[in-house]
């Protein structure tokens, strides 16, 4: 977005360097810089420093009144971007930090120093290091500074840290499960006390309320403002009350639903009262007026019915629904296994017998095509002889099996093409015309030529009659 022609933009820059530390430079030179560049920038004491920019515009001005921080004050200017002769500087100078925090750790044990170092802050420009420490008191550092500077040939700055820095600076997670508010976007530091865990109710247990810096989490003060609001309302001193069934005392407090819960002596049961009420017998006690009792609270509680954002339609929510497939699984397996042993499958046996109703159907030869081995017919006259039980759709008597002899394959005679004459119908060994046969081509001869499919015709119908009928043997 291009700005107004009179608009006059800021020239300072935040620059952010390692630890979350950020300051303020000056842009003397208009440079355009935008959020994540790395510019070279003035250091404290000669030399300059490698940094992110992190904030620019009027987002600065609001960030310096934040700080307290003036204009005249920002006396540090940005020199350039940063070159690719810079950035690799700055990358070996990083590179060595690791193992000179390690060194400078070794060399604090051997003088017995009661400090610890925990983390080293090369400058961009490789001529100078900070060393950033933790102590209780006051550390005589003189010897140590010696001998770091013969080590390590560089200038060396130490700089005492406080806890919550310490934390800051390394990061980690909390017991919430994110990522620690001091190292992410939290700078200012502010003290808590133990008084803010009793204003919200909480255990007063320093395992629980201290963060990973040792000391009180930050996160109490977040919602102290909002309970020191709505403790406003909340009578004071009201550690019991004087009634003629005796003493009731103050078990418990709802500061944002304003009921306070009493309880008798020599009574289990909690009586509920709001905060209108406790004041009203509070001012009686006051007065010399002892009531009754304290009167007995309807408490409505509302359901809440829980709106699904899905149909459960597959038993999801389930947790057992694993266990209960592969448990159904293994005893279908059991089951076949004893079907097996006793006799076979006896679903297979199911399929291999016929149906009562369906026509005996005769083994196929080896050729694949059906009635590859039957002759090949012309066109077949209207048949009106006599049918066989099996034909006309009756059941037989023997459960419409086809005689042993008729099972087997066709004996060789019947097997072979016979000779037949155009529009006569061919000759058959005693079986019975089948409804619904597909008919073959004319001279059509032998027993391996295969016919082409061709839809079935309707029984008696669409048929040659200009043969008279004959009348049909009935099946041996």
């Amino acid at each position: 977005m291009d700005m107004p022609t009179n608009y006059k933009p800021f020239s300072i820059i935040e620059v952010k360097f390692k630890g979350s530390r950020k300051e303020f430079y000056n842009n003397i030179d208009n440079i355009y810089l935008e959020a994540g560049d790395l510019v070279a920038v003035e250091a404290a004491t000669g030399g300059y420093d490698i940094g992110h920019v992190s904030i620019t515009g009027e987002l600065v001005r609001m960030q310096m009144t934040k700080r307290h921080v003036k204009e005249a004050d920002v006396v540090k200017k940005i020199y350039r971007r940063a070159t690719v002769a810079d950035v690799d500087k700055w990358k070996l100078a990083k590179d060595l930090e690791w193992e000179t925090m390690h060194k400078s750790r070794k060399l604090a044990l051997e003088l017995n120093l009661n400090m610890k170092l925990s983390d080293v802050d090369y400058q961009g420009d490789k001529t100078k290091a900070t060393f950033y420490y933790t102590a209780e008191g006051r550390v005589d550092f003189r010897e140590l500074i010696k001998k770091m500077a013969e080590t390590f040939r560089i200038r060396i700055e130490m700089r005492q840290i406080g806890m919550r820095q310490e934390a800051s600076r390394l990061g980690g997670i909390g017991s919430c499960g994110r990522e620690l508010c001091c190292s992410t976007w939290l700078t200012d530091f502010k003290t808590v006390s133990t008084s803010a865990a009793r204003y919200q109710n909480l255990s007063l247990n320093t395992l629980k309320l201290a963060g990973q810096c040792g000391k009180l989490k930050c996160c109490l003060n977040y919602e102290l403002d909002t309970y020191m609001d709505a403790l406003k309302h909340i009578p004071d001193n009201v550690n019991y009350l004087k009634t003629e069934k005796g003493d009731a005392r103050l078990q418990k407090t709802d500061i944002f639903k304003r009921i306070m819960w009493f309880s008798y002596p020599r009574e289990e049961a909690w009586v509920p009262m709001p905060i209108a009420k406790v004041k009203e017998i509070q001012q009686l006690n006051r007065e010399g007026v002892i009531p009754a009792d304290l009167g007995e609270m309807e408490i409505e509680e509302k359901e809440v019915v829980k709106a699904l954002d899905y149909e459960n339609v597959v038993g999801q929510d389930s947790l057992t629904r694993l266990d209960d497939r592969s448990r159904n699984r293994n005893q279908k397996k059991n089951n076949n296994n004893k079907n097996r042993s006793k006799g076979g499958n006896p679903e297979a046996k199911q399929a291999s017998q016929p149906r009562q109703g369906d026509a005996p159907v005769a083994d196929k030869p080896a050729g694949g095509a059906e009635g590859g081995n039957r002759p090949a017919q012309g066109n077949r006259p209207q048949q009106q002889g006599n049918r066989t039980p099996q034909q006309q759709g009756q059941k037989p008597q023997n459960g419409g099996n086809r005689p042993p002899q008729q099972q087997g394959p066709r004996p060789a005679q019947q097997q072979g093409p016979k000779p037949q004459q155009q529009g006569q119908k061919p000759q058959q060994a005693n079986r019975p015309p089948q409804d619904g046969a597909k008919p073959q081509q004319e001279g059509g001869g032998g027993g391996n030529n295969h016919r082409r499919n061709r839809p079935n015709r309707p029984n008696n119908q669409n048929r040659n009659n200009n043969n008279p009928p004959k009348d049909t043997p009935p099946a041996q």
